[in-house]
């Protein structure tokens, strides 16, 4: 058997105000998306945030269910939000933060795979910024948070 590795380059600040202001803008926004959440089980509300291409910005938070797991996480309703009603546009960044912050918020394995998905549907990578109370995580494209994400095999019509 051969042995193969996956590498993936990342940015880490440990001080936001080494991020250019857009981003620190974007993860405000997320923030302030993480006071509309409706976690009254976890106690744990995230927020998210999209840049598009022409600079709007649209928000969604988490919203749980007592018949769990019926809720949904922040990133998944703000990505089948846009995929519904603003499908022509390009998400050019997407802001993860959460409330309590102790570290950076990263996106679970379902969201990990919408990210990918919609970056694949829209064919431009999607930045991520991952933030914590200070500190913030930054990729470049969904690729490196899931490098073997599902895809469906090609078919023929």
């Amino acid at each position: 058997m051969e042995i193969r590795h996956i590498d993936i380059d990342y940015g880490y600040c440990s001080d936001r105000n080494d991020l250019s202001d857009e981003d620190r803008l974007l993860l405000v926004a997320a923030e302030k998306a993480c006071t509309t959440a409706y976690a009254p089980y976890s106690n744990f509300r995230v927020g998210a945030a999209v840049r598009f291409d022409d600079g709007e910005i649209l928000t969604s938070s988490n919203q749980e269910s007592v018949a769990f797991p019926s809720g949904i996480c922040a990133e998944r309703g703000l990505l089948y939000f846009v995929q519904a009603n603003r499908p022509q546009k390009k998400i050019r960044t997407l802001a993860i933060v959460s409330s309590p912050s102790p570290t950076e918020c990263t996106p679970c394995g379902a969201c990990r795979q919408v990210i990918a998905d919609t970056e694949q549907r829209q064919k431009t990578p999607i930045r991520i910024l991952m933030g914590g109370a200070q500190s913030t995580i930054v990729i470049e494209s969904a690729q490196a948070l899931l490098p073997f994400h599902f895809t469906l095999p090609a078919t023929k019509e």
